[in-house]
């Protein structure tokens, strides 16, 4: 589907998710990085990116994630996600 429809950032993110699913952490932190390439205000991604990156050991490279998501959520205004993601990044410190 992503071949097909490469610019649609719903099927990129479906793809993510699958991989996470699937413990295929490197494989979606890649899609998520193409994803927010695509797609800056996709303010989801930015949420499992940090938290791929938490599966990886990655503490850095997760708040980086998280750091860039809630600075995404308060552009876009998005409550719901500028919460969740500073409660992540809460969480890790």
């Amino acid at each position: 589907m992503v071949e097909q429809a490469p610019g649609d950032s719903r099927v990129r993110f479906m793809l993510c998710m699958e991989y996470l699913g699937l413990e295929r952490w490197e494989d979606a932190l890649a899609e998520l990085d193409e994803l927010v390439k695509r797609d800056p205000d996709y303010v989801t991604a930015y949420y499992q990116g940090g938290r791929a990156n938490e599966q990886l050991g990655r503490d850095g490279d997760a708040r980086g994630w998280y750091e860039r998501g809630i600075e995404t959520a308060r552009r876009i205004g998005d409550a719901h996600a500028l919460s969740e993601l500073q409660a992540a990044l809460e969480i890790l410190g």
